[in-house]
């Protein structure tokens, strides 16, 4: 079947899902979870076989823990499903509305998109938590994953649209796209089929897909993050914000990447620092100051830029705020930025000046994540200014229109 018929199944179904009222949504939503525990054993089974090719093929760690699913992940995702369920509809709630002095009553509201392609790398979680997301807003969601998880990816989504066809639903609302490299491209060239394209994944992924891609785009970005510890910080506070944003989880998007530490607090902060990283594993690749304290990897201009992904940190002494705000302007993805400080005004001036999705004071990047911020699952981290920023939750997958009201009035 070809992306052009596949979106064509996905506009019939996503007429279908938009009069289906949030109880039909909600009980798909169940059978989906329902289909998805049951087929558990196939799924992780299928995974494996992902698993083995990609350490075959010499895969980073990092990347093949994004890929690997276990019984408890499988369980994140039924959860994930439900837990959307218990979730507030969007598709309806007004936005905004007024009655002219003409009688005429005036509503925007929130409507699905339609059809949403989704594009994708790696992480097969991924597609139950899109397909989810996507099936409480009302939207049909063809989902491009990556070849390294072709086997998951399958399982996962035969199990979701058996669950769709157990509650009456149309098993068209959920796809997944296959096939060779041509048909990503296929993808960002169905303009007028497919409404709006997301991809979710590495720097050269999303590039390509704005760059490319015909069809309108949510750009969600990658994570260069950065921890900032200012002159005025708790130090017992900053050092707890940095192992939790670093070594939590260090294979994802909100893990800090760079470490700026204030001159004034870095003769007490910074040997404190290093021994505790290293003690979690963590390369700290720091400059010449940070050097001065402690054993590190020589720093080089990429690494300021770089996502690493891993248990690899960049970390520099400033001398001021002022020369914080300038390395993170810099080199910052417009993700998520952290400042830990007790002076309010650091504070006020790091959130007024930092441009990101996200701005933390005095807490751990590892709270940027749509769960975290209780929107359910998310189908990504939006680092875009226009429609969506930040975790992209169900509200973030609709779009609007206007609904005019009249009882006959034309206009003079």
């Amino acid at each position: 079947m070809t992306v052009h018929d596949q979106a064509l199944r996905a506009r019939t179904a996503s007429l279908v899902l938009a009069r289906i009222p949030r109880a039909g949504k909600d009980a798909g939503l169940h059978a989906m979870a329902d289909a998805l525990a049951k087929a558990e054993t196939a799924v992780l089974q299928a995974n494996q076989t992902d698993v083995a090719r990609a350490e075959a093929a010499g895969t980073s760690v990092a990347l093949v823990d994004r890929l690997r699913l276990t019984p408890d992940r499988v369980a994140g995702m039924v959860e994930g499903l439900r837990a959307l369920a218990g979730l507030p509809d969007p598709v309806g709630d007004v936005v905004r509305g007024w009655t002219n002095a003409n009688g005429v009553q005036v509503r925007q509201v929130r409507v699905p998109f339609g059809v949403v392609g989704i594009i994708y790398e790696a992480r097969p979680n991924v597609t139950a938590d899109a397909a989810g997301i996507s099936l409480k807003s009302g939207n049909a969601v063809l989902l491009r994953g990556s070849s390294s998880a072709a086997d998951s990816n399958t399982a996962i989504v035969h199990a979701l649209r058996a669950g769709l066809q157990d509650a009456d639903l149309p098993p068209d609302a959920v796809q997944l796209v296959s096939g060779p490299r041509e048909v990503t491209a296929e993808l960002m060239a169905a303009r007028g089929l497919v409404d709006v394209l997301i991809p979710r994944g590495g720097a050269g992924l999303i590039d390509a897909v704005v760059r490319g891609s015909q069809v309108p785009v949510i750009e969600t970005g990658v994570g260069n993050c950065h921890l900032f510890v200012d002159a005025g910080a708790d130090k017992d506070m900053a050092l707890d914000i940095l192992l939790n944003a670093k070594t939590q989880r260090p294979s994802v998007c909100n893990a800090v990447e760079t470490l700026l530490v204030h001159a004034d607090i870095a003769n007490s902060f910074v040997p404190r620092a290093l021994q505790a990283l290293g003690s979690a594993g963590v390369t700290v690749h720091g400059d010449d100051r940070i050097a001065g304290y402690g054993d590190v990897v020589a720093v080089e201009e990429v690494d300021f830029a770089q996502e690493y992904l891993s248990l690899d940190l960049a970390a520099a002494v400033v001398d001021s705020l002022d020369q914080a705000l300038a390395h993170i302007r810099t080199y910052s993805t417009g993700h998520s930025e952290t400042i830990v400080t007790e002076s309010q005004t650091s504070a006020q001036r790091f959130v007024a000046e930092v441009d990101a999705a996200a701005v933390l004071v005095n807490a751990s990047s590892r709270f940027v994540d749509g769960g975290e911020f209780g929107f359910g699952a998310e189908i990504g981290i939006s680092t875009q200014k226009l429609h969506a920023r930040g975790p992209m939750g169900l509200p973030e997958m609709t779009s609007t229109k206007y609904v005019i009201t009249g009882q006959g009035q034309t206009r003079a």
